[in-house]
């Protein structure tokens, strides 16, 4: 499912073909009633015959959502931990979760500016969970029941802002710092405990670690948060990135303008970022 830039920024369409390159415009929806109406939505793509429709026009695309909230967690996968914790110490008990504000976010064909001000920028790439239904305190054995389903983040960060305070909230929130996309699978395609989760940077892969390895269930971290606050259809949960490869580990440097960074999984796709340099300013 994707948001394509028709009618106000605000039509959805469904990707049909084997290819999953043909695009079934459904116009503008709201998503409570989108999601309500998956079910019959499927019926309608099996309905349809794809070689009529439309190629999906790749630079049309948008965010798949527009998140109310957007929470990350921080530290979710085995041997990801802070500098100076022993990646072989026990599992947290709770996870670790911070927000990024909604003018980070970004759609997949868009730039991030590397600011002026920021001169650690640094990426995660993330599997991002898009609720389908409210979800209020609810149980864990039914918490995958409100989820609509899987997309992708590059939870971009300044580590020299994050490591100003003890909340991280300024080095996540620049501007644009938080590309979503290409697309929503829903959460019936995949299961999100078995993927791999892969970012390449200017063509080398940096991280590469399953999602069995993650601390916490998506089930799980659905049901912990809807204990403090109501989730709403559209909202997105990062579920965290895995610790970087330990070449690129070795060889951290910051992102730079022209850099290019590529997180993706099987069953979700892709999402490409490249950085670019402040308006008026060379690359």
């Amino acid at each position: 499912m994707v948001r394509l830039a028709r009618v106000g920024d605000r039509s959805v369409a469904v990707l049909a073909g084997a290819a999953g390159d043909r695009a079934l415009d459904l116009g503008p929806r709201p998503l409570p009633e989108l999601f309500a109406e998956l079910d019959g939505i499927r019926d309608l793509v099996e309905r349809t015959d794809a070689d009529a429709l439309p190629p999906l026009d790749i630079a049309a695309l948008r965010a798949p959502v527009v998140p109310r909230t957007m929470l990350c967690l921080g530290y979710n996968y085995r041997g990801h931990v802070p500098d100076g914790v022993d990646p072989t110490a026990d599992d947290p008990a709770t996870p670790d979760v911070f927000v990024k504000t909604p003018n980070t976010l970004g759609g997949p064909n868009d730039p991030v500016v590397v600011p002026t001000v920021a001169d650690d920028v640094d990426y995660e790439g993330e599997i991002a969970v898009v609720i389908g239904r409210r979800a209020h305190e609810v149980p864990l054995d039914d918490a995958l029941s409100h989820v609509a389903g899987y997309t992708l983040l590059n939870d971009v960060s300044d580590r020299s802002w994050q490591r100003r305070q003890s909340q991280w909230a300024l080095g996540k929130c620049f501007d644009g710092f938080a590309p979503l996309g290409p697309w929503l699978v829903t959460a019936d395609e995949i299961d999100p405990q078995d993927l791999l989760v892969e970012v390449v940077r200017d063509g080398e892969v940096t991280v590469s670690q399953s999602t069995a390895t993650t601390i916490f269930s998506v089930a799980f971290v659905v049901h912990y948060l809807s204990q403090v606050l109501t989730l709403e259809p559209g909202d997105v949960i990062s579920t965290g990135t895995p610790q970087k490869l330990s070449a690129a580990q070795d060889a951290h440097r910051p992102l730079a303008p022209g850099d290019t960074v590529t997180v993706r999984v099987r069953g979700i796709g892709e999402l490409t970022t490249t950085f670019i340099a402040p308006p008026g300013e060379p690359e």
